[in-house]
């Protein structure tokens, strides 16, 4: 990945309402959610989540498709996975078992409410 891309899809999480978005789409796994359930789970209003869903897909990270009249969003799994590999590539100077433990089975997912 190159560092332009990073910086893009970094940016692109680096906003409240689109963080909130990314996780909760992430959750959905492969099929995603419609942006109305997104909007509407969220408590942000349409318009202003058709903003933020745009500014993820641009950066890469999300993608989207026409189910109907709805627009499904789902994360794009592999920039998602080269993202997190690009971060943590040269972890810990060359001793990535530091790191080992970032997703342990330890960790509990944490609920919508604690996300939002």
């Amino acid at each position: 990945m190159q560092n332009e891309t990073a910086i893009s899809a970094l940016s692109a999480l680096a906003h409240a309402d689109r963080l909130a978005a990314f996780r909760l789409v992430l959750r959905a796994g492969k099929q995603g959610l419609p942006s109305g359930q997104i909007a509407e789970s969220l408590g942000i209003q349409p318009t202003r989540m058709s903003f933020h869903l745009s500014t993820l897909e641009r950066s890469g990270i999300l993608h989207s498709e026409r189910d109907g009249r709805h627009i499904l969003y789902a994360v794009n799994f592999p920039v998602m996975r080269e993202l997190l590999g690009f971060l943590t590539d040269e972890c810990c100077a060359g001793h990535p078992e530091i790191c080992a433990d970032l997703m342990s089975n330890n960790r509990k997912p944490k609920k919508l409410e604690e996300v939002s």
